[in-house]
């Protein structure tokens, strides 16, 4: 197994030693399960609930643009005009699919 040698902070290598401590664990198992958690390895860890966050904002959004599309179709149109050009500024949109 490769090995990986990090000059921690007093501060931050104390606070990994309380979480070590308190998850029953040994501080390089401890940092392994935070970069498998980082990393997306593990469902439930960092970006896990990232997804969870992301799929309750598009759930909300779904049910207001009905709301809104049903009584104020113009409303909704420019909303999603100013939602393309904001995805656009902040590439997350590729310029291809606004013209399309």
């Amino acid at each position: 197994m490769p090995r990986v040698t990090i000059r921690f902070k007093d501060a931050l290598f104390g606070r990994l030693i309380v979480g070590a401590q308190a998850a029953g664990s040994t501080i390089p198992d401890y940092v392994r399960d935070i970069l498998n958690r980082y990393e997306g390895m593990d469902a439930a860890g960092y970006h896990g609930r990232f997804d969870e966050v992301q799929a309750t904002l598009i759930q909300v959004f779904a049910i207001l643009a009905a709301s809104v599309g049903t009584r104020r179709p113009d409303i909704l149109q420019k909303g999603m005009e100013d939602a393309r050009a904001l995805l656009l500024e902040q590439g997350l949109l590729d310029p291809e699919e606004v013209h399309s």
